[in-house]
């Protein structure tokens, strides 16, 4: 879920489907939306909140989704950013790039606040939404060659490609 304010000052959502961490030194995370949205024109120059819903937060997702509740969802304001109450997560963020994704608009914000709290999120995969399921053996950032622990590949002047760079081939390349 994504939440902003409108020109007018009003607050508003969409629900997305996906959103991606970029970067952590600038943090920055990316919402992807489709440009028929209205929450994309809001987006360009203004704060924004990515809001990982919990479990219990189906009905917001069909809210902002297009099936509007009788009554919206519960939100705050948070400085200029709306914020929706009960998440699972939460990503304040200010607008770093934007780019041209064809029918949509990929958004880049810069992690100004995290929140994280102990709710399970609410999944969206295959076209449903679904809950995590048990653990399926061990953490595979343990010991991982890139995890925070041994420095994210810090020494990036020793970092050697698994293979050469080379240039894609095609009709417009």
């Amino acid at each position: 879920m994504v939440t902003c304010r409108a020109k007018d000052g009003t607050p508003h959502g969409a629900t997305v489907n996906a959103f991606t961490a970029v970067s952590l030194d600038p943090p920055l995370a990316q919402v992807t939306l489709t440009r028929s949205s209205r929450a994309a024109q809001y987006l360009e120059d203004a704060p924004f909140t990515i809001n990982i819903l919990a479990q219990d937060q189906l009905d917001a997702a069909w809210h902002f989704a297009g099936k509007p509740l009788p009554r919206p969802p519960e939100w705050r304001l948070d400085g200029d950013v709306p914020v929706l109450i009960g998440n699972a997560a939460t990503l304040e963020c200010m607008p770093w790039r934007i780019y041209d994704g064809g029918d949509h608009v990929i958004v880049v914000g810069q992690v100004r606040k995290l929140e994280v709290t102990e709710r399970e999120p609410l999944l969206f995969f295959g076209g449903t939404f679904r809950e995590i399921g048990p653990l399926s053996g061990p953490s595979p950032w343990h010991h991982s060659g890139d995890s925070l622990e041994t420095g994210w590949f810090s020494g990036a002047d020793a970092f050697k490609p698994l293979t050469s760079a080379r240039p894609l081939k095609g009709p417009d390349r």
